[in-house]
């Protein structure tokens, strides 16, 4: 819940980038370098950008984003978050600075409402809400006065589309969140969802995160896997090395009943990790292995099913160190199912006992318990 109710603070947006090649190609090549996850040649590049254009806020709102991807490959782990604020504090600095000269300088309200709305983006991860509101708030008015200078920016509409979006759709689905929009406007879904296919398609710097909300909004709220793919397929194609558009692409597999196409994605992210890819960590190998079994537990293929089962329970306890993780309680389950399909009833029965010392996850006690009455059967 907490990954999507941030989403109703991202204010984020890109600006008018001026007319120069040399800036242009820089930062081109350094968001390229982002998504496809080659974070040290994505911070040369940015490094790069400040020592040739010092006054501009773009090379330090980067860097930031850098250290962002890193923390959207282990959302759990919050080891980097002090740094990424200090990060997007230098960016609001720089950009106070340059508005104290010029109150009208396009770039630095786009770049300070960015860095705002992404420490608040974060700090609703982190489930710091009032605190997520404020910096909401405060991010707003600086994106809109931004936008109403340079109203012909394609990418500007990113941020607004985002916001029309989630502003519209996650009050009535998580009424816990109503009480805060109390501080913002009113969204409009379909204003929204055209905004973010009008960058998507014409946008020059902003179209890869425009293209990977749709993906999202599509699998998650409108329950539309095939316009999710849409997008899934464009971003795995521009960057066939993000492991979070690859797990995404295989999720969507998974939703539409592609068990050969998620099981090849799947089985490929898993030899990514094996061989130790940059950003292939034990979350993304988790999800993989526990695919995986699932892909063979649909096959009626019980053996292969536990085997990465297992290595799913083994990746999960290792992970899981503060809540049980969705993954762990499912992956117990199934491994009960499928002993159950082999006629070892001992470890299907201990299997569902751990089930009901175990949160309650979907229908899981519900199922441990029918299958602890009456074993379970393919």
């Amino acid at each position: 819940m907490k990954i999507k109710l941030f989403l109703i603070f991202l204010l984020f947006s890109f600006h008018s980038f001026p007319q120069d090649a040399k800036f242009d190609s820089l930062t081109t090549n350094g968001i390229k370098q982002i998504y496809n996850i080659q974070f040290a040649d994505a911070e040369k590049t940015f490094r790069t950008l400040i020592a040739d254009y010092p006054q501009h806020p773009a090379g330090r709102f980067f860097l930031a984003m850098i250290d962002w991807w890193r923390i959207l490959l282990d959302i759990d782990n919050e080891s980097l978050d002090d740094l990424f604020y200090q990060k997007l504090e230098d960016v609001i600095f720089q950009c106070d600075e340059i508005l104290k000269k010029d109150n009208s300088n396009v770039d630095a309200l786009f770049f300070k409402g960015g860095a705002i709305g992404f420490r608040g983006r974060l700090r609703a991860v982190r489930e710091s809400w009032l605190k997520a509101a404020d910096d909401g708030r405060e991010a707003l008015p600086i994106v809109e006065r931004a936008a109403k200078l340079n109203p012909k920016n394609q990418d500007v509409q990113l941020g607004f589309g985002i916001y029309n979006y989630y502003a519209s759709v996650i009050p009535d689905q998580f009424p816990l969140v109503k009480p805060l929009m109390m501080f913002f406007p009113s969204g409009d879904k379909m204003k929204g969802i055209e905004q973010l296919k009008n960058t998507a398609f014409n946008g020059k710097y902003a179209k890869y995160e425009a293209q990977y909300f749709l993906m999202t909004l599509n699998f998650q709220y409108e329950n539309n896997a095939f316009e999710a793919d849409t997008y899934a397929k464009m971003l795995t194609t521009q960057f066939p090395n993000n492991p979070n558009f690859e797990r995404w692409m295989g999720r969507i597999a998974v939703r539409k009943g592609e068990g050969s196409r998620y099981f090849k994605i799947f089985s490929e992210v898993f030899t990514k990790c094996e061989a130790k890819k940059f950003g292939y960590n034990k979350v993304a190998e988790r999800e993989a292995v526990y695919y995986l079994g699932l892909y063979y537990k649909t096959a009626n293929k019980a053996d292969s099913a536990i085997f990465w089962f297992e290595k799913s329970l083994h990746t999960s306890l290792e992970l899981d160190k503060d809540e049980t993780s969705g993954f762990q309680i499912n992956t117990v389950l199934y491994l009960g199912m499928m002993y159950d399909a082999i006629n070892q009833r001992e470890k299907a029965v201990s299997c569902y006992n751990q089930i009901l010392d175990l949160k309650e996850f979907g229908s899981s006690k519900e199922l441990a318990k029918q299958y602890l009455e009456k074993p379970f059967r393919n």
